[in-house]
């Protein structure tokens, strides 16, 4: 497991490993005292869940990635330290149908107990699954507060191999956003 601060339980206390897999791999917008890449298991990311703020608006909500549970799957991304003051933070920047989950985090050399967040299946902003062009078509014309949903999917791809990590259905979509 990393890092030094793992040797000290009484700092550790006040700690909680978050797991990033969209948008907090590439925009860490709070603080944190480590990162890593990690893992889940029994998980798979997929562009199923709308987003009616940060890269959409209600009448054309964009795409952004879940979590769906996926025996024998296993997603890759960012794992952070955080202080559990945190929270108040992420849980405004992950409104829209995202929940805390507490899970197994898995790095290179460990696992730990932490938390991620996740859209279920029973939130008003879950599109689901859809045909490959339907999903491309409305990434390309959807935008928000934070940007356009083009560039959501472009800067995940990219963390993703930054972190040495392949993942077909990001892929498949940036090849078909890029496409044109």
């Amino acid at each position: 497991m990393p890092g030094a601060l793992q040797a000290n339980p009484s700092i550790m206390k006040d700690l909680v490993w978050l797991f990033g897999y969209g948008s907090l791999i590439w925009r860490p917008d709070f603080p944190f005292f480590e990162t890593c890449r990690a893992y889940v298991d029994g998980w798979q990311r997929r562009f199923w869940q709308g987003s009616h703020d940060h890269r959409g608006v209600p009448a054309d909500p964009g795409r952004v990635v879940t979590l769906i549970e996926a025996h024998g799957e296993r997603c890759f991304g960012r794992a952070y330290l955080i202080g559990r003051g945190v929270f108040e933070h992420l849980d405004r920047r992950e409104i829209n149908g995202y929940e805390r989950r507490r899970i197994q985090i898995h790095f290179d050399d460990g696992q730990a107990a932490g938390v991620m967040y996740v859209a279920t299946r029973d939130n008003p902003a879950y599109l689901g699954s859809a045909p490959l062009e339907e999903m491309v078509a409305q990434i390309r014309g959807a935008a928000g507060k934070s940007g356009t949903n083009i560039e959501y999917v472009l800067k995940l791809a990219s963390a993703l191999r930054e972190l040495g990590e392949s993942d077909d259905h990001v892929f498949k979509l940036e090849e078909q956003v890029l496409a044109g």
